[in-house]
């Protein structure tokens, strides 16, 4: 079995490589992410010197979340967005302060995550998603000119293969964050979207991912997350969503409504990407950051 299959296995005996990754990341982070780019888990985690590991204090987080609250953006379908009801906020009767809020909000909306069971039968659900598809090296392909020029940009292969040639190979289980420059935009509807009609999700216009580039990703790279700061890893005028589709059937989870990919660079950072963990939920809220090596 080849490097990139034992990747897209993994997700089926996780705790292997949960252990080499969370010895690795020190190194890892402070080596922009070269040191395993070629070596499986259980070869990566043999190769780390304890004395390698870098002060975690040294490295810059970024938030790439937008905060929950009433200007959150949800798909123009969704029938209730975020709710933060009041239970209690004063002094009590004992004489110190208490505040209490009832949360609801959907799956689906502001910086969250899908689970491959979202746009795939059978496949994973939030709470099933492994840790170490969760925290796992970043890159970042910036087509932010290119959807400057044009609102429903696609990522291509050209695309991919450019960056490399400047980067390398995109990593085996790294999350490719897709920066289309959108985060301008949010929390606007119509700029963010495209459209802001309650209920109609037809005339949606914004980049993300494109189909084939997404298959080269994952089938030749073996990357095991897709990000982008916009509102779907499909372009905003999809209606058959060939990437939510094509991810799904590898596991692949996917990160919407991302913040701040502009603070990141384009290879050495780690990515931390927490959801709530819900029990067959095919999404959740997300709390993602990363993290920055000195001069990243």
């Amino acid at each position: 079995m080849t490097p990139r299959r034992k990747v897209l296995a993994s997700v089926k005996q996780p705790t292997e490589a949960a252990g080499w990754l969370l010895a690795a990341l020190p190194l890892i982070v402070s080596c922009n992410g070269q040191a395993v780019r070629d070596a499986p888990p259980s070869e990566a985690a043999a190769s780390v010197p304890v004395a390698a590991a870098a002060d975690l204090r040294t490295l810059r987080p970024v938030d790439l979340t937008y905060t929950f609250d009433e200007s959150t953006l949800y798909w123009p379908t969704s029938p209730t967005r975020f709710e933060l009801e009041e239970l209690a906020d004063g002094p009590t009767e004992a004489g110190f302060y208490y505040s209490s809020y009832s949360l609801r909000t959907p799956e689906h909306g502001g910086t969250h995550l899908d689970a491959p069971v979202h746009f795939g039968e059978g496949m994973l659900s939030v709470d099933r998603v492994p840790l170490e598809r969760l925290i796992v090296p970043a890159v970042v392909i910036d087509v932010s000119q290119q959807a400057a020029a044009d609102p429903d940009y696609r990522l291509t292969v050209a695309d991919v293969e450019a960056w490399e040639g400047e980067h390398g190979s995109v990593p085996e289980g790294a999350a490719v964050l897709l920066r289309t420059g959108w985060g301008r935009h949010w929390p606007d509807p119509v700029r963010y979207l495209g459209d802001d009609r309650p209920g109609d999700a037809s005339s949606l216009h914004f980049p993300s991912f494109g189909e084939e580039a997404v298959r080269y990703l994952i089938e030749e790279r073996g990357v095991v997350v897709l990000g982008v700061d916009t509102a779907s890893i499909d372009h905003g005028p999809s209606t058959d969503f060939p990437v939510h589709r094509v991810s799904a059937a590898a596991n692949v989870c996917g990160l919407e409504n991302l913040a701040n990919l502009d603070q990141l660079p384009a290879t050495g950072a780690w990515l931390i990407a927490l959801p709530m963990k819900i029990g067959g939920g095919s999404g959740a809220p997300l709390r993602a950051v990363a993290l920055v090596p000195p001069g990243g």
